[in-house]
């Protein structure tokens, strides 16, 4: 099972439930893969919203291997993930959202998405806005 705060998440990749987990030498390797000066141009790149269909092949197999696969990036490009490419993305947006944080949390797997938080200076009670 994923373990989100050690920023894991799960996927159904090669038609089995995989971890992914982005770590220090994952980010190291991708580093190097998309010629980032340093952590914050990496994840500048990832948030750009811009990733060609081999930017998602780099981050998952650095995802697989930094969980423990022994899959090389070919071995990645051959694997369906369940849900076609909507599950590629989705499985790319969940392990940067575990790794970097940001608007989205990582959800587990079959977890719904999170409920959005309230603006600053709002309130969430029904009963705030009675005189």
């Amino acid at each position: 099972m994923a373990n989100l705060h050690r920023g894991e998440i799960a996927a159904f990749i090669g038609g089995a439930e995989r971890r992914l987990r982005l770590t220090l030498g994952a980010l190291a390797e991708l580093e190097e893969a998309f010629g980032a000066e340093d952590l914050a141009d990496l994840a500048r790149r990832f948030a750009s919203g811009s990733l060609k269909a081999r930017d998602v092949i780099r981050v998952l197999a650095a995802g697989l291997r930094g969980a423990g696969e022994a899959l090389t990036d070919a071995d990645v490009a051959a694997l369906p993930v369940e849900g076609g490419i909507a599950g590629y993305a989705d499985t790319v947006v969940r392990l940067l959202a575990a790794t970097f944080g940001g608007e989205e949390e990582a959800r587990p797997l079959d977890g719904p998405a999170p409920a959005a938080a309230p603006s600053p200076g709002t309130t969430s009670s029904p009963s705030a806005s009675a005189s």
